[in-house]
């Protein structure tokens, strides 16, 4: 207890110190330094304004789409399959409470447990793909992300990891990055999700798949992934979600969860960009 006249009042809040010359100057430093940083980031944006990352067109925000290239973008919305996201063109009435499913789902389950994706693969969508994959374009994977985390945003709130689908290390070093491993860092960094692009690995090379049908696809894939005896521990008994940029018949997610499985992860989901949905 406080005695009178001792100027000080027992869970009073105690006086601020006063800054140092050398705290204000420090301070007023760093205030410059944004205030200038910003003032150069507006004079570029005059010079230079930021362009749609999939046509060139000039937009408001940098590493965005133009509202036409936005419009032709086919976002997958349910109804959809619950298990391989496929979009469904009505509702399906399911009276008992279970799961939407597709007839592929029921009849040839895959190894993972949901899949999702942003937008059907299209004219916008291919070109931000290929131009990620193939034309260096590192600024697509912003928006790309950014789509991809809320389509995948049931998954991620259940999820405890994200795993990219990896590359083989020949190819990695051909191409210098990997593309899924680059979407899945974004969509870590704005879920909260952990990521580690170390727990799968790629056992083999396999050719790319553009010019496989499904069966090959399947066969080119079959054991090409692992996760390494000394990772083991970051996979069991996890829930975890592998990333990718676009789902065509979902060989190469399933190789991944198999071996995910085996490796005893408890839940795998997938998400990717775009989705490669077939005629008829």
């Amino acid at each position: 207890m406080a005695t009178a006249g001792s100027g000080h009042d027992e869970g009073a809040e105690p006086a601020e110190p006063v800054p140092t010359l050398g705290q204000r100057l420090r301070a007023g430093g760093r205030g410059a330094g944004r205030a200038l940083h910003a003032a150069g980031k507006a004079a570029l944006g005059l010079v230079l304004p930021p362009t749609c990352v999939a046509c060139g067109a000039i937009v408001h925000e940098a590493e965005g789409l133009c509202g036409g290239c936005w419009r032709r973008l086919v976002f997958v919305e349910r109804p959809y399959c619950e298990r391989l996201g496929i979009p469904f063109a009505y509702e399906q009435q399911q009276g008992d409470g279970a799961p939407r499913l597709s007839l592929e789902a029921v009849t040839d389950p895959p190894a993972f447990d949901r899949a999702r994706a942003a937008v059907l693969f299209g004219a916008v969508s291919r070109d931000l793909v290929h131009g990620l994959k193939y034309g260096d374009r590192l600024d697509m994977a912003a928006p790309m992300a950014r789509l991809m985390t809320r389509a995948a945003g049931e998954l991620l709130r259940e999820a405890d990891l994200i795993v990219p689908v990896p590359l083989h290390p020949l190819r990695l070093w051909r191409r210098r990055f990997n593309q899924a491993a680059l979407l899945a860092r974004r969509i870590s960094k704005a879920s909260g999700v952990p990521c580690r692009t170390d727990v799968l690995a790629r056992t083999r090379a396999t050719p790319s798949q553009v010019s496989f049908n499904r069966e090959e696809r399947r066969a080119n894939v079959s054991g090409a992934f692992c996760v390494p005896d000394s990772l083991l521990h970051h996979v069991a008994g996890r829930r975890i979600v592998i990333v990718d940029d676009v789902l065509t018949t979902g060989a190469t997610l399933d190789a991944c969860a198999k071996a995910l499985r085996y490796a005893k992860a408890v839940h795998i989901d997938a998400v990717t960009f775009a989705r490669v949905v077939e005629a008829g």
